[in-house]
């Protein structure tokens, strides 16, 4: 069977979103569910299957997410709605639309946390820091039990 010619393919848009915490590993499939159970709440089932959205890349903090042109604008309100992954709290922050990979995979810049990593009392607490360009910390709770996580920018760090 031939392949069909450009000007009979379905118009494709690919959105670039960032995970949020970062550093996690997700699985896409979770991904997949996460996005389209937020899509659907959002906007219903004939919306979204009109939108046919698809997370075709999950990696590095970072998801595209492929969708039928026109509907862009609708599955990037969606992904702002996403409030959890697998049972764990994440938000996803729509960073650029484009109509290849090729040109999000240029505007993925990889976020790895700064070197000083190191401990801090609150109370009577001990945390782990850890820092993020763009003047980010997070303070995750050293224990058995649970983990309980702190966010700070490097100015509230310092006050303290």
């Amino acid at each position: 069977m031939k392949p069909r010619p450009p000007a009979m393919r379905a118009k494709r848009r690919y959105i670039l979103a960032r995970i949020l915490p970062y550093g996690v590993a997700w699985d896409q499939k979770q991904v997949y569910l996460s996005v389209i159970e937020a899509a659907t709440s959002l906007w219903g089932d004939a919306a979204i299957g009109f939108a046919q959205p698809a997370v075709v890349f999950c990696d590095g903090g970072y998801i595209v997410v492929r969708c039928r042109r026109g509907t862009e604008k609708d599955i990037a309100t969606a992904l702002a709605t996403v409030n959890a992954i697998a049972d764990a709290r994440v938000a996803l922050r729509t960073v650029a639309t484009s109509g290849t990979i090729h040109a999000l995979r240029r505007r993925m810049k990889p976020i790895r946390p700064l070197s000083e990593a190191g401990e801090v009392k609150f109370g009577e607490t001990y945390f782990t820091v850890y820092r993020y360009p763009r003047q980010k910390v997070d303070l995750v709770e050293k224990g058995i039990k649970h983990q309980k996580s702190l966010f700070f920018t490097e100015v509230d760090l310092e006050e303290r």
